[in-house]
């Protein structure tokens, strides 16, 4: 099955998250930097999940370049992690408007582990159907920075209760861990 149209589909579905994460912006009243102020929290939650989706996306740009063939197993799988990336325009605005409150912040969070879950259980299911010895197996490898990103997403869920800001601090850590694309796939591809 060729994974053309699970690219385009994937892609079409990022784009769109981001275009309904930019419409919640809203327009602020006045002409002053001060008018600014009161919309300053969905602006840097919606940086941080623009981001997050621009990684996301790229990562499975690369992910998908390594994989010769598509089942349907790997449609499901892909469908799993739009599913999940799905939800970020909603946490995303949900902890923006009130202002990284810990209850937005744990679900952002859990929305993340899941989009995490999501995202390894595709590279597996890539993986399988490719060979132990295909390119994206060899690249993966033992995925330290993958269950590294897991295990953060998780302390911060509960961290949101103690303070908010130490979440929010794990969450950009990750993705700052991620900002640069995962080069392990492109180093072979390019053998």
């Amino acid at each position: 099955m060729s994974k053309t149209r699970l690219e385009a589909f994937s892609d079409g579905v990022i784009a769109i998250l981001i275009t309904i994460m930019v419409l919640e912006l809203k327009i602020p009243h006045g002409e002053s930097l001060e008018a600014l102020k009161p919309i300053l929290p969905v602006f840097l939650a919606y940086l941080l999940s623009f981001i997050y989706l621009g990684i996301y996306w790229n990562n499975h740009h690369h992910m998908l370049h390594a994989a010769t063939r598509i089942n349907g197993k790997i449609l499901w799988g892909n469908l799993h992690l739009l599913f999940w990336l799905s939800l970020v325009p909603f946490v995303t605005g949900w902890m923006g408007e009130n202002h990284f409150a810990p209850m937005p912040m744990a679900i952002y969070g859990i929305v993340l582990v899941g989009a995490g879950i999501a995202y390894t259980i595709l590279q597996q299911l890539i993986i399988a159907d490719q060979g132990k010895g295909g390119k994206l197996a060899e690249a993966v490898g033992s995925d330290l920075k993958g269950k590294a990103s897991a295990v953060l997403y998780i302390v911060a869920v509960p961290m949101s209760f103690v303070h908010s800001y130490i979440s929010g601090g794990i969450y950009i850590a990750v993705a700052l861990m991620w900002l640069v694309p995962d080069r392990r796939i492109e180093s072979k591809l390019h053998d």
